[in-house]
């Protein structure tokens, strides 16, 4: 199928093309308002959050690795499957994603490729961390970070690699666990000097410490990690937004809850020998194929088929 741009045009896997984008979220970011990022780890996840209402998604890094492996996020997938997977989930939502792209996958050389890939991929953002590979999920224990001025260098490099001036590249810092927050917050005004768009304090430990982060930077975008269990403490959305935070994502509710939800149909597969008492509770066959997209497959077969 055609892309955009006509016969021999770029092929996708979209039946229509849609817009979405880096100039989507700056726009976004330019608002005003929080935006809330749900977190998606694959394709259909990414669609459910886009008919919630949700602005845009984010593709998590802990939640493609479960997915494509069955493995927790410590760094064993590749650049090219964590950008395969944004390339599936950016294609078939409209709205910006903004993706993990761990810690670049090596040095300035690697991650100037980092983000051609990423760029190619349709996404709007990638944050880039600071740590030592193979990196680990970011509420782990037993991390460790590289030199800051490493770092600065990665961010030079990542700003100077796009294309799109649009392209939205974000710092995160590790450094919270390791040598505590004042530590990392000289490390995320080193890479906001090295020209980081938005930045990423990871792991803080308290409501307080969520605030210091945002008195030290009152007039840069900040993403704050609401991450579902982990080392930061639930913090309600109203009082994130009071404190100045500009994106908030919730990495992995859609995996936990779909791990709940097969959980809940397998078990009683085993129970019963087949899933009709549960049937109630799922979305009916035929609602589910308009969901993902059979009446656009059918309009395109009526309009080129024979």
């Amino acid at each position: 199928m055609d892309g955009p741009g006509g016969a021999g045009g770029p092929v996708t896997g979209r039946l229509t093309p849609r817009p979405g984008g880096p100039a989507r979220l700056r726009a976004l970011l330019g608002s005003g308002d929080t935006i809330v990022a749900p977190g998606a780890f694959d394709p259909l996840a990414a669609r459910l959050v886009e008919e919630a209402g949700f602005p845009a998604v984010y593709m998590t890094g802990f939640g493609t690795s479960a997915a494509l492996l069955g493995r927790p996020d410590v760094g064993l997938l590749t650049m090219t499957e964590m950008v395969d997977n944004a390339r599936r989930i950016a294609d078939c939502v409209d709205i910006p994603v903004i993706a993990d792209a761990d810690t670049g996958y090596g040095n300035p050389l690697n991650v100037i490729r980092t983000v051609g890939a990423y760029e190619a991929a349709g996404v709007a953002a990638i944050h880039l961390e600071d740590q030592v590979a193979p990196k680990k999920c970011g509420h782990m224990e037993g991390k460790q970070v590289i030199p800051p001025g490493e770092m600065a260098q990665k961010i030079r490099a990542a700003v100077a690699a796009r294309t799109r001036p649009d392209f939205v590249i974000i710092a995160r810092t590790d450094a919270r666990a390791v040598e505590g927050l004042e530590r990392a917050l000289d490390r995320a005004r080193q890479y906001r000097e090295a020209g980081a768009d938005a930045l990423f304090i990871e792991a803080v430990v308290s409501e307080e410490e969520a605030a210091e982060a945002a008195r030290a930077f009152p007039d840069v975008p900040l993403l704050f990690n609401w991450a579902e269990g982990g080392k930061t403490p639930p913090i309600g959305l109203d009082r994130l937004r009071e404190l100045g935070y500009r994106i908030v994502i919730f990495p992995i509710s859609t995996l936990l809850a779909a791990t709940a939800g097969m959980r809940r149909v397998l078990g009683e597969i085993a129970r019963s020998g087949t899933p009709a008492g549960v049937l109630a509770e799922l979305p009916a066959f035929g609602e589910f194929l308009d969901f993902i997209g059979l009446p656009e497959v059918r309009e395109t077969e009526q309009r080129y088929g024979s």
